[in-house]
């Protein structure tokens, strides 16, 4: 089974609201990124997640908002816009942390689940898993996947130890 046909069924994206999502922000030039844990897999090994993070340029950002809210439901966050997708357990999620939006302007295209798309540089994504693992508000669980992302990317790239901080390689097995 392909990466893209294992996931959609996870993920119940029977009428392909991923791709249609990606297409809407290409085709109104809104400058995005994958990040995240979907970053992560495509750099390393990937594992399954029902998550989608996307960062877009800052001040691109209502624009963006104002796209999804045509075609579908969203959910403010303090750190994301969430879009909810009736009939599909896919989890798009829009990083609205400034932060993030900066990773979009060095993003190359990368194989994501069998689609090529914008992802984060690799430096990048592990930043923004580092951000991610050492914010305390964040679900203990969400954490431990985040230094488990971490701890798959440096077993992949053991050069980019010295730019993880003391305290999370710690918490590393």
């Amino acid at each position: 089974m392909q990466a893209l046909t294992f996931w959609k069924t996870i993920a119940m994206d029977h009428e392909n609201h991923l791709e249609t999502i990606l297409a809407l922000l290409e085709e109104n030039q809104v400058q995005y990124c994958v990040v995240g844990g979907q970053a992560a897999n495509a750099y390393v090994e990937p594992l399954v997640s029902l998550d989608f993070h996307l960062a877009v340029v800052a001040d691109q950002l209502p624009k963006a908002e104002a796209l999804l809210a045509s075609k579908y439901s969203l959910e403010r966050f303090p750190h994301s816009l969430n879009v909810t997708i009736p009939g599909s357990d896919l989890r798009i999620q829009i990083q609205t942390d400034k932060r993030y939006g900066e990773f979009a302007i060095d993003a190359e295209p990368r194989d994501v689940l069998g689609l090529l798309m914008p992802v984060a540089s690799l430096e990048n994504v592990l930043r923004g898993k580092i951000w991610a693992a050492q914010d305390k508000d964040r679900r203990a669980s969400k954490r431990q996947k985040d230094l488990a992302d971490i701890a798959r990317i440096l077993e992949a790239y053991p050069d980019l130890q010295a730019s993880v901080p003391a305290d999370i390689l710690a918490k590393l097995v």
